[in-house]
């Protein structure tokens, strides 16, 4: 029997999404709308709307659904908006924010990834998205500043560097994971730049898989 894709989707809106704080509508009808199947390996598109994160590769997931559209809600996005999608991994993270946006530049440092999800867009007819291959600890200071930026996966800091690319009111969302030695929960979080500081803002608890680039360092001991 063939998987109903677009009940999965409906389910994924009303029974992991809608409950839970999430109350932009345009990034509800984006998620309802992009086949997140798609981005996921064959043997995997039977599970690709489940709520945990998804394994692409060895170090490398898929965000579980709410986690990443608690962080986009909290960025709201602006079809106005510039965003930088850092570590879109196969590119559905891409897919989502190129409907919210006016343009999106993703980063992504594994070559496969970059292509594969290059490929994607351009088969669902996403043509205000690029994606293109880079270190993910840098950003894409080329095309700075940005309105938005998205760090997929949970990261030990935020590097200025990247926070610098922010414009004056820009967002950054992603999940700070604990420091090594004190263990916990990850925290999603909200950046804001006003003036030359990026301030954080925490949201919410999520375990979220580190993103490789992004490990965090022990705290420091007495």
């Amino acid at each position: 029997m063939p998987i109903e894709y677009a009940q999965a989707r409906r389910n994924m809106i009303d029974g992991q999404i809608k409950p839970n704080r999430v109350t932009d509508m345009a990034l509800m009808t984006a998620m309802g709308e992009i086949p997140r199947e798609a981005f996921v390996p064959a043997w995997a598109r039977g599970v690709a709307y489940v709520d945990e994160d998804l394994k692409l590769a060895e170090t490398r997931y898929l965000t579980e659904p709410l986690v990443f559209a608690r962080l986009v809600d909290a960025a709201q996005v602006r079809p106005t908006d510039r965003v930088l999608d850092i570590g879109c991994a196969t590119g559905y993270s891409t897919a989502v924010l190129a409907r919210l946006a006016d343009t999106v530049v993703a980063v992504e440092p594994d070559a496969d990834f970059v292509r594969l999800a290059g490929d994607t867009l351009t088969q669902l007819g996403i043509h205000n998205a690029v994606v293109v291959a880079g270190a993910v600890t840098e950003g894409y200071p080329r095309e700075a500043p940005f309105d938005v930026i998205l760090i997929n996966g949970s990261v030990g800091a935020v590097p200025r560097a990247i926070t610098d690319q922010l414009a004056e009111g820009g967002r950054l969302v992603t999940v700070l994971a604990p420091a090594l030695d004190r263990p916990g929960p990850g925290q999603g979080t909200l950046f804001l730049k006003v003036g030359q500081t990026a301030s954080p803002r925490p949201l919410f608890e999520a375990g979220t898989p580190i993103l490789p680039g992004f490990e965090p360092a022990a705290a420091f001991q007495f």
